[in-house]
């Protein structure tokens, strides 16, 4: 399991154009037109959600995987909706190619809970900050 992540953001005069990078990967993350910018990529609201969701995924993947049950293609959808600057509420809707029986639904359920993403949004939070 990865316990450090390091990421970097980089923006230039674009407007809120930022190009973020892990080793030699690389996406645009950008605001809608609405907010001023051109829509270039993902906003940091749908980084978020896409953050759940994938790793939604691969957990559940990886798990049916080492059990051989036969999902079909693993859709998992994720709504942000920030109530207010205080609570944020993520639903995340599980859908599997395959029907599975109510005892496997419970235990993807159960799986997808345990995703480190989600243990990471859910647990405690401390962010340090500097100026470099």
């Amino acid at each position: 399991m990865i316990s450090k992540v390091q990421v970097k953001a980089e923006i230039g005069n674009e407007p809120y154009k930022t190009v973020i990078t892990a080793g030699e990967k690389s996406i645009i993350a950008d605001e809608p037109p609405a907010e001023g910018g051109a829509d270039r990529g993902f906003n940091p609201f749908e980084l978020m959600a896409a953050a759940l969701a994938s790793c939604t995924a691969i957990t559940l993947r990886m798990y049916a995987e080492r059990k051989q049950w036969a999902t079909g293609k693993i859709t998992v959808d994720v709504l942000l909706n920030r109530v207010d600057q205080n609570q944020t509420v993520f639903t995340r809707i599980i859908t599997t190619e395959n029907k599975m029986d109510e005892a496997n639904s419970n235990r993807l359920i159960a799986i997808a809970n345990a995703c480190p993403t989600h243990k990471i949004l859910k647990g405690s939070i401390d962010i340090e900050t500097t100026l470099g």
